[in-house]
């Protein structure tokens, strides 16, 4: 493989290249050296929002994805190290709908009839369906992340880590129950739809927290 930079040979194939940079960079494990050779550097975290893997990716997640690639780069070069663990989101509607779809399941009764531990094992498989797909995704848009050591916010360390630091900000006094307007279309519903009209105010109750 010719090291880079490559001389010029006329009009560039782009994709070509692409694919052989991507190729450069696995033989010669870049990414982790870039994290290696900064061990005793000061450490620069970055979580970006995991994406659902029970879901293929899709041009929103591509354009997100450069500016979350962005800032821990710039952060390399600036000389910190950056470990930057992919992480996958397993909670919410999005992974029980699936489920329910796959299951046939309608109604909240033949959840309790199927039993919740079977229904929250069928999510736990259902949520990481798609990870090869995204893996291959991510790593071709030139992304550096690491897989191996991925997170889900299914583990337990997890959400208790998101506790831990909900208590610290209670502690400080800075988190407070109080109200907010929500705008919604001539309903009381919570979720708001964005291509709306005919908007009206509605008062929610929320935790908020103090910046």
């Amino acid at each position: 493989m010719t090291a880079y930079p490559k001389p010029a040979g006329g009009a560039p194939n782009f994709p070509q290249l692409e694919t052989e940079v991507l190729a450069y960079w696995g033989a010669d494990d870049t990414f982790r050296a870039s994290i290696a050779r900064r061990d005793d550097a000061p450490e620069y975290v970055f979580y970006d929002g995991p994406p659902f893997a029970n879901g293929l990716p899709h041009y929103g997640h591509l354009l997100t994805g450069y500016v979350k690639d962005i800032v821990p780069r710039y952060r390399t070069m600036r000389g910190y190290k950056v470990e930057r663990r992919f992480g996958w989101d397993t909670h919410g509607l999005p992974a029980e709908l699936e489920v329910q779809r796959q299951l046939g399941i309608t109604d909240k009764t033949q959840i309790e009839e199927l039993g919740i531990d079977k229904f929250n094992e069928a999510c736990r498989a259902s949520v990481l369906k798609y990870t090869n797909e995204w893996q291959a995704y991510v790593t071709r848009q030139a992304r550096w992340v690491d897989f191996d050591n991925d997170y889900k916010t299914l583990d337990l360390t997890f959400m208790e880590s998101v506790l831990w630091a909900f208590k610290q900000l209670w502690d400080k006094g800075l988190a407070y129950e109080g109200n907010r307007y929500c705008r919604t279309a001539g309903t009381t519903r919570r979720r708001c739809p964005t291509t709306s009209c005919g908007w009206t105010r509605t008062s929610t109750s929320r935790v908020s927290t103090r910046q």
